[in-house]
């Protein structure tokens, strides 16, 4: 029993299952299917059929994507409560990125000919998800156009806000981006490179703005770091 109610509070606040009714979220959970996965398991490939899109319920998911040039690019993190792949199930397409655990994480997934009859059933999951697809049209847009208008540690501070704002718990030295983060993954997520993600972050510890250690960033100047992206 503790199981389901853990499961109905992420549904309860997540942005794709919000403002149903207790007794619709039972019949949801009824239709899916928990996964459990270890760090760094993959969860679906890229172009592999999409035949179920899943909500994290603890953990996180890295989303990335492998370019014409074979160049891996970190696209975004899913975290507890959070949908991923819905648009590609209901399309009954592929994939169109990989999924891969961050650390230990567990999914619910749903199949398309589920997805489809809750939307019928219950359309706040249809005006909702709609919600959620066009948030995310204008996080894409607005990342690109940094890529294209930006210098890149600008980039790199406003990707470390983006995860600071997404994954951050204040602590004594500043605010921890609590998922593991290592200087590839942000260069990976930044569009930049490992040397210049290590170069600026080096220079960026020396101004008291983070602190790095393996795998983990402390943002210990967040304002320095706001007034620097922007």
């Amino acid at each position: 029993m503790e199981k389901i109610i853990s499961i109905v509070d992420y549904l309860t606040k997540s942005d794709v299952f919000k403002g149903l009714a207790e007794d619709q979220y039972d019949r949801i959970i009824n239709l899916g299917v928990n996964k459990q996965l270890p760090p760094h398991h993959f969860l679906f490939h890229q172009s592999d059929p999409a035949s179920q899109c899943y909500m994290v319920t603890q953990g996180q998911l890295k989303l990335t994507k492998l370019n014409e040039n074979g160049k891996t690019v970190t696209i975004r993190y899913v975290g507890s409560g959070e949908l991923t792949a819905a648009v590609a199930v209901i399309k009954n397409g592929v994939y169109p990125v990989t999924a891969e655990s961050v650390q230990e994480t567990k999914v619910v997934g749903w199949s398309q000919p589920t997805m489809m009859e809750l939307m019928r059933r219950f359309p706040e999951i249809a005006i909702n998800l709609l919600g959620v697809i066009l948030s995310r049209i204008e996080d894409i847009q607005q990342r690109y156009l940094e890529i294209c208008t930006e210098q890149v540690d600008q980039r790199i501070a406003r990707s470390l806000l983006r995860l600071m704002r997404w994954k951050g718990n204040k602590n004594e030295k500043g605010v921890l981006i609590d998922i593991p983060l290592s200087r590839q993954s942000l260069a990976d997520y930044s569009g930049t490179t490992l040397y210049t993600v290590s170069r600026t972050l080096s220079a960026w510890e020396k101004k008291g703005w983070v602190e790095t250690g393996r795998e983990r960033i402390i943002v210990t100047d967040p304002h320095a770091l706001v007034a620097f992206a922007e």
